[in-house]
């Protein structure tokens, strides 16, 4: 909901850092694989009962998401790297939930299949819209930077992360806030589900 928000703010840091990773002759895969390296960390800490220790490369991971495409377009963008960010996005986002049912499964399992199956129906009607838009030449114009289409909703990556990092700093809770926030996920299907029916509906 709050992304393209973020995305103005943020972009004089993020374009700025771009700038000296692209002199440093860093590329933009290397920052989308750094970035998950440290999600892959935060996912483990949590899992280990290190929560709190989890946040720092939790963040740095989101950082990342906003460096690799501004990277990538100080040089030539290529479909490899689109792919990357889109796919190491959706493993992050998966890792998280599942890491805190590993954490404590009696208290956490049912709430993190719970908000796991949400965020399946959140990646599949983002992924399926912008397959059906990329088919019509269709782009987005309220995210023209991105490499695919890109159709917001409710829930989108700044709120995800927000949630993220309540979770950490209040873990005892995960199971109320997991339930709360894939509640909101439905309504980012129901809204996409929404707009995929009337848009791909009409012919046209």
């Amino acid at each position: 909901m709050f992304d393209r928000q973020m995305l103005a703010l943020s972009k004089p840091v993020v374009d700025f850092l771009a700038r000296k990773l692209a002199e440093a002759g860093v590329t933009a895969i290397q920052v989308s694989l750094t970035g998950f390296g440290f999600g892959v960390l935060a996912a483990l800490l949590i899992a280990a009962d290190e929560i709190g220790w989890a946040i720092l490369p939790l963040l740095i991971n989101r950082l990342c998401d906003g460096l690799d495409g501004a990277v990538a377009r100080r040089g030539t963008p290529t479909d490899l790297g689109a792919f990357l960010d889109i796919t190491l996005d959706f493993f992050f986002y998966a890792g998280v939930p599942l890491a805190f049912a590993w954490c404590d499964p009696t208290r956490n399992a049912l709430a993190a299949a719970t908000l796991l199956a949400a965020f399946i129906g959140t990646g599949v009607t983002f992924l399926a819209y912008a397959i059906m838009a990329e088919k019509r030449g269709e782009k987005s114009t309220a995210y023209p930077s991105k490499a695919f289409y890109y159709l917001g909703g409710l829930t989108e990556g700044f709120e995800t992360v927000v949630c993220f990092v309540v979770m950490c700093l209040w873990p005892e809770h995960f199971p109320l806030i997991a339930y709360l926030y894939a509640a909101l996920c439905c309504v980012t299907i129901l809204t996409r589900m929404t707009a995929g029916w009337e848009r791909f509906g009409s012919g046209r």
